[in-house]
């Protein structure tokens, strides 16, 4: 007799919402990228969750139909939860290696060798795709009037042609050139699914923008901020004519805040919900504020020869094509005044009674973005040369504003450098991050009347401020590593001598 798998029957498997790294225990929903009826193939990406820490698009480890969507976007999940339901029969299911197939011994001599079962390569924790899948499926093109939601319940029993006839259709045309050709009234194109960053699709949802009537302008099809800002006024001049088939004259286009902060109906109040990057900031703020016992030094320093040597940086051939700025030159002095006073960089281990001293510095970058304060740390920075400081800081600053930044990148910081002087702001306080010692507040560089050489000057002049954790670090030791922080920049010359 032939024992039959789970998939051979039609099987409907449950896929459910992966632990996507570091522990985290939810996730929320940002997109859908398919819908009830859709072909999927193992590795193939079905959508895209925000979770605590980070913005990860998941891919389904099987093949076969999409029955149903569980979970409606915008909604926020446990880790275990069932979230797509993919019917894996007609012999298109990939089944996991523990289940076998008996077959009678003619049936297996007429197959063949049986097919060796792949291992999968972890792309997230807990799941993977086939080693086959070197790339990903290209996008299924979506219908445009289903694109902008997404059911809920599964659709209604097809018969086997009716997949089979969708794909006899034109070829399929760019991006602008479908919407262009639907706003001059001719037949709708299927196009593919629209190109955009995680952060613009974010933008895209807040503002109730649907990206596949978007005109991108970004290379390759991709759309950018701007695209999706544009397509705002747009839409409302044309919802009171909204029959005419004539393309709109651009209109100015209105603040980011107007349409999403702004309801209908005159409303006093907006209430935002808690979540994702915002919730886990708050909850690690106010257990850092009121676990460690906070102090906060400052000190005012001219600044002017750093500010030279940025800009003879910026003319050097080791630093062509890399980011040079004044936080390049001061993260590096933080990073001597930690070899000078290497009992800075240490955490408190409460369970054992612990000071935990660290023998490398993985430097984190405070970075505002539009899901937002994240911080990022550079692993290993006290063993990089200032080239490779620089190339790092590029990476990471672009990384976080694309909205790509890893939970990964986000572990293991023992030290954090925060930039508020790029907001006009002189000096702060800044909290811990939980597990680090120290954070350095950097404020705006500015000219201000300075005495230099027994007169007084116009000097560029900034405060820094540094705040630590007054159970690893007394006030002797907090002192020395910004005194040290602020002689460096004034004389940029000590990277040499103290190095």
């Amino acid at each position: 007799m032939t024992t039959m798998t789970e998939a051979s029957v039609g099987a409907v498997r449950e896929f459910k919402m992966p632990d996507v790294g570091e522990g985290l225990t939810e996730a929320e929903i940002l997109k859908w990228y398919v819908q009830p009826g859709d072909t999927v193939t193992d590795g193939q990406v079905v959508c895209e969750v925000e979770t605590a820490k980070a913005a990860v698009e998941l891919p389904i480890p099987y093949d076969g139909v999409v029955r149903a969507l569980h979970v409606p976007e915008g909604t926020t999940v446990d880790v275990g939860t069932a979230i797509i339901a993919v019917d894996t029969g007609g012999g298109t299911g990939v089944e996991p290696a523990r289940e076998t197939v008996a077959r009678e011994p003619a049936e297996a001599s007429a197959a063949g060798e049986p097919e060796q079962p792949q291992g999968r390569q972890p792309v997230l924790v807990g799941y993977g795709v086939a080693a086959s899948s070197t790339r990903r499926r290209p996008r299924k093109a979506p219908q445009v009037p289903q694109a902008s939601q997404v059911p809920l319940t599964p659709p209604a029993p097809q018969t086997p042609a009716e997949p089979a006839a969708a794909p006899a259709t034109a070829p399929a045309a760019t991006p602008a050139a479908a919407i262009q050709a639907e706003l001059n009234g001719q037949a709708p194109v299927t196009r593919e699914r629209p190109l955009a960053k995680p952060p613009v699709r974010k933008l895209a949802k807040d503002l109730g923008v649907d990206l596949t009537t978007v005109v991108p302008s970004g290379p390759d099809g991709i759309i950018t901020r701007e695209d999706v800002h544009a397509a705002v006024a747009p839409a409302a001049a044309t919802e009171p004519a909204a029959a005419s088939a004539a393309v709109p004259a651009p209109a100015p286009a209105p603040s980011v805040a107007a349409p999403a902060a702004v309801p209908s109906g005159g409303a006093r109040e907006t209430r935002v919900p808690v979540k994702g990057v915002r919730k886990a900031t708050a909850a690690a703020m106010v257990g850092s504020a009121f676990t460690a016992p906070h102090v906060t030094e400052f000190v005012t320093v001219d600044v002017t020869r750093t500010m030279k040597l940025v800009e003879e940086l910026k003319q050097d051939k080791e630093f062509e094509g890399l980011r040079v700025n004044p936080l390049l030159l001061i993260a590096k002095a933080l990073l001597v005044a930690i070899r000078r006073h290497p009992d800075i960089n240490a955490a408190w281990d409460e369970a054992a009674q612990e000071i935990v001293v660290k023998h490398y510095v993985n430097l984190g970058i405070a970075a505002a973005t539009p899901r937002g304060l994240l911080v990022p740390n550079i692993k290993d920075a006290h063993a990089k040369t200032l080239p490779e400081l620089a190339r790092s800081l590029g990476e990471l600053v672009t990384t976080a504003r694309e909205g790509r930044t890893s939970p990964a990148a986000m572990q293991g910081g023992t030290v954090t450098i925060t930039n508020v002087g790029v907001f006009g702001v002189d000096t702060g306080t800044p909290i811990l991050n939980p597990g680090e010692s120290a954070i350095l507040a950097i404020g705006a560089i500015k000219l201000q009347p300075w005495v230099h050489k027994g007169k007084v000057k116009p000097r560029q002049v900034t405060t820094l401020a540094l705040s630590f954790d007054h159970r690893l670090v007394d006030g002797e030791l907090g002192s020395k590593v910004l005194a040290d922080v602020a002689a460096i920049l004034e004389q940029p010359k000590r990277l040499i001598t103290w190095a």
